[in-house]
Formats: structure tokens, sequence, C-alpha cells
């Protein structure tokens, strides 16, 4: 059973977004981002990222889909957009999980990356394969319509050897980096 990981930027409010796009603009923290969902222990996998639909049509049209991943987009309407052939479309979590742990995707995926939105935060969050959540806390407010959802006592901080400590600056921004693992 593959374990799920979260990656999210998330400011003072718990905002993650307005008008499908970021609030901020953080380069330094997209490169985390990813380098995060590209990095993989076996050269000959690759990582997947899923994400609902907002969240994929969110990214600038010259960076979908994301590269060096398998873009995974859940929606309840697969035929409302076209994506493109390498794009695998789902019609929930729990379809997009199965196919992924279709014997075909062992040898080619190696991590999992629930990158937005909130929704799609929520059910991994709850998910039994939750394992850890990636979280950029952003040391300001923005306006924003979408949120990340709370952050439960089922999870606890932990540190990670791959990601930064010190707090880091940007643009005027402070941010710093987080990482809470799932207590089973």
């Amino acid at each position: 059973m593959r374990k799920l990981n979260l990656i999210v930027a998330v400011c003072e409010n718990g905002g993650i977004g307005i008008n499908g796009d970021l609030p901020w603009r953080l380069k330094n923290e997209l490169r985390y981002f990813s380098s995060m969902t590209k990095k993989v222990n076996n050269p000959s996998k690759r990582n997947a990222v899923i994400m609902g639909r907002k969240t994929y049509f969110g990214v600038p049209e010259s960076k979908r889909p994301l590269p060096g991943r398998l873009n995974i987009v859940l929606t309840r309407d697969p035929n409302a957009n076209s994506y493109p052939s390498e794009v695998m479309v789902c019609t929930s979590m729990q379809d997009a999980l199965a196919k992924l742990d279709d014997p075909k995707f062992t040898d080619d995926i190696e991590n999992v990356w629930i990158v937005g939105g909130n929704v799609v935060y929520k059910e991994a969050m709850e998910s039994p394969r939750c394992h850890r959540i990636y979280l950029t806390e952003v040391m300001k407010t923005f306006t924003c319509d979408a949120f990340f959802p709370e952050i439960t006592t089922d999870f606890k901080a932990v540190k990670d050897s791959e990601v930064p400590e010190e707090l880091q600056e940007e643009n005027g921004i402070q941010y710093r980096y987080k990482v809470y693992e799932k207590i089973n």
C-alpha cells in the first residue's frame, strides 16, 4: 500500500490560494516544491503528483503537466476539459490509488505526492495511507479563497534531513519549512 506525502505552502491565516493561483511569488519555495516532488532514491523511477482539477489548471499552461512526474488529476467530470495524454485523469482519490497500486506502476512510481487543493488535502490527511505533510509556513497574511485543513493531533512535528531548518526569506516574506508525520 503506497503512502501519501502532502506538500503545501500555507500563510498565517491558513490560506493556500486565491482565484486558482498562489497569493505570493516565492521562486525558491517553488524550486523546493519541484525538488521535493521529483526526488527519488531509484533513478529508474519517478514520482506521482495527485491534484484536483482547479489546482491543475492553476498551474501556468507552460508548466503543465508538471515535468518529470506522473500527473494525476482528480475530477468528477473527466470529459469536461481535454488533458494531455500523459496526464492520468481519475474520478476519485480511491480510483487514483487503485491505479497506482496496479503492478504496472510498481516498477515506475517511487513516491506519491498530494499537491492540492484543499478538498484533496483533507481527504489525503484523513486517509490511513497519509504519511507526512511537508508544509511551508509563510509568515505573512494574504487574501485567500482556499485554505489548508487544520493539522490535528493525529500529526506530530518531525525532522527530515532533506528539509532545510533555517528561516528563509524572499521578496521581504519570511517562511520556514516544517514536516509533520501522521501518528498511526
